[in-house]
């Protein structure tokens, strides 16, 4: 696997400036067409804040949660002239065992991370969290991707999104195959599912 998963700080530099992902502004889109346009979000692996950013100056209250100590902390510097509230923790998806309610549960990328036995619980928490008629904005790797062999990452079938989708109004779920880079310039085959969803009023 590519080195952004041990070194994170490289990581943070090689991305630092980059505007918010896609997938957050597709879903950002949705709740202001709703009536939304601020709210609470968790912004699961937040790093240096790519995206948290963005919900903050939007004046969005974020929950930004990563394990690496390091990215929050840079994070925190970056906030201090948003309009928005960011709450930090330090912790690995592997141990979060609660997430509060939340209008937005953003996982930009960072999902793979989290070891396969623990992900199935992490993604009944996000799905608990989000209020009737929330957003979820992020990626699933597939499992063409070069990093899929690897046994710490969670990578799916197409038939294993589909079931992880159920249940959910499907907004955006885009499939991505192809060669290339990673932020750090290696090279990389990408299979990436990239997804916003809606969880449905009750």
């Amino acid at each position: 696997m590519d080195d952004a998963s041990r070194d994170w700080q490289g990581y943070y530099k090689a991305v630092e400036g980059r505007p918010p992902r896609h997938t957050l502004l597709w879903a950002l889109e949705a709740l202001e067409i709703e009536g939304l346009a601020r709210g609470v979000a968790i912004d699961l692996g937040a790093g240096a804040g790519r995206d948290t950013l963005e919900l903050l100056r939007r004046g969005w209250s974020v929950l930004a949660i990563d394990g690496a100590a390091s990215g929050l902390r840079r994070l925190e510097q970056l906030a201090s002239p948003t309009e928005g509230k960011l709450t930090t923790r330090h912790i690995a998806f592997e141990e979060v065992v609660h997430l509060p309610s939340a209008d937005l549960v953003n996982a930009s990328f960072s999902l793979p991370f989290c070891q396969p036995e623990a992900f199935p619980r992490l993604w009944k928490l996000i799905r608990l969290s989000l209020r009737p008629g929330g957003r979820f904005a992020g990626q699933l790797l597939g499992k063409r991707d070069d990093w899929a062999s690897d046994p710490g990452i969670s990578a799916f079938s197409e038939t294993e999104v589909r079931s992880l989708l159920e249940g959910y109004q499907l907004e955006r779920v885009e499939e991505e195959k192809h060669a290339g880079t990673t932020a750090k310039g290696k090279s990389k085959f990408w299979h990436l599912y990239h997804i916003v969803l809606k969880r449905e009023p009750t």
